[in-house]
């Protein structure tokens, strides 16, 4: 893997834009380490056309570096299947990259870590689904995109946090098996009359907040407001000021512009939405998600320029997973979490 390229005159201009950009959340000393893989990158992408989708949690040298489409896993999902490009390189987490080839059979997918994975995607299988379906015969199943693509192939509609309960309510059913998610089940159950049965996944980043975390931050900025993720615990979602979807905890910033914000998610959406929100301050003591940390310029560059790590998923699995991905995509946002 390519570990350093020369940072030359010629490639400060070309970057001067982007680094005046996201200059307050990256250290001018860091520059010449990340900018030359930002130039050769989206050179390459020009030649081979090629394009990037990042989540929010990518850092910022990614996000506002090299991608070429940003958002929350709807986001996406939706832009995927919208793609012209030939490649598509998703830096995010393996089950982001397999919805991106779901979407897209025919591209090419490819993802910068084989090894970036996921806490809940790993918590459940397709075969703990066809249990769960013997168990509650006729119950439709409603899974969070956060799975694999062999889950999602079980699975009656997808959903992401940005459109949960919109989701569970568009079944018009009494109740519904809801995975694999245990505390955005919990979040769920709190907004709707539809019986949830649950999984017991969670969010390793997410999980780890308290509620006495938050409350001891409050001490010490009396005017904090406090966004949650409905991935968190349900203290933690009691203690904050409001809670919604990734894309929802952004547009609560934008419209509210808070003088002091804590978001309660992975860390670097925080420098993410403070690029876009230089005049309020982000507290952070947040947690960062190892798997989406395995996403890195380097690796983006090499596996754009040998088009290495390609995602290949069976045509049968493809086949279903895709008529719950498109299922979710038909039914949207939901305005309370978005």
């Amino acid at each position: 893997m390519s570990s350093i390229l020369e940072f030359t005159k010629e490639i400060e201009k070309n970057t001067s834009s982007i680094y005046d950009k996201i200059k307050d959340v990256i250290p001018k000393i860091e520059w010449p380490l990340y900018a030359p893989f930002i130039d050769k990158i989206n050179h390459l992408k020009k030649i081979k056309n090629a394009v990037i989708l990042a989540h929010n949690y990518q850092t910022p040298e990614i996000y506002h570096g090299v991608a070429d489409i940003v958002g929350d896993s709807l986001s996406l999902a939706i832009e995927a299947s919208k793609t012209k490009a030939d490649i598509i390189i998703m830096a995010g987490v393996h089950f982001m990259a397999e919805t991106a080839k779901i979407m897209n059979p025919n591209k090419k997918v490819l993802i910068p870590d084989l090894g970036a994975g996921c806490s809940l995607a790993e918590s459940i299988t397709a075969e703990d689904i066809k249990k769960l379906k013997k168990q509650y015969p006729g119950v439709p199943v409603v899974t969070y995109v956060n799975t694999s693509a062999e889950v999602k192939a079980e699975t009656d509609i997808c959903c992401t946090s940005a459109n949960a309960v919109k989701v569970v309510e568009s079944l018009g059913v009494n109740e519904v098996i809801f995975l694999p998610d245990a505390y955005l089940a919990k979040y769920v159950a709190s907004k709707t009359k539809v019986k949830i049965i649950s999984w017991h996944g969670t969010c390793m980043v997410h999980e780890q907040f308290t509620s006495k975390e938050l409350n001891d931050l409050r001490k010490n900025y009396p005017d904090l407001v406090i966004v949650s993720h409905p991935e968190c615990p349900p203290k933690v979602i009691k203690a904050s000021d409001f809670t919604g979807s990734t894309s929802g905890m952004i547009k609560y910033v934008q419209d509210k512009k808070p003088k002091n914000v804590f978001l309660v998610t992975e860390c670097s959406m925080s420098d993410n939405v403070q690029v876009d929100n230089p005049d309020t301050n982000f507290v952070r003591p947040c947690n960062l998600c190892p798997h989406m940390k395995k996403i890195q310029l380097p690796k983006i560059y090499d596996c754009l320029m040998n088009e290495t790590n390609e995602v290949l998923i069976n045509k049968s699995v493809i086949d279903k997973a895709k008529l719950a991905v498109e299922k979710m995509i038909r039914v949207g946002r939901e305005s309370n979490l978005s």
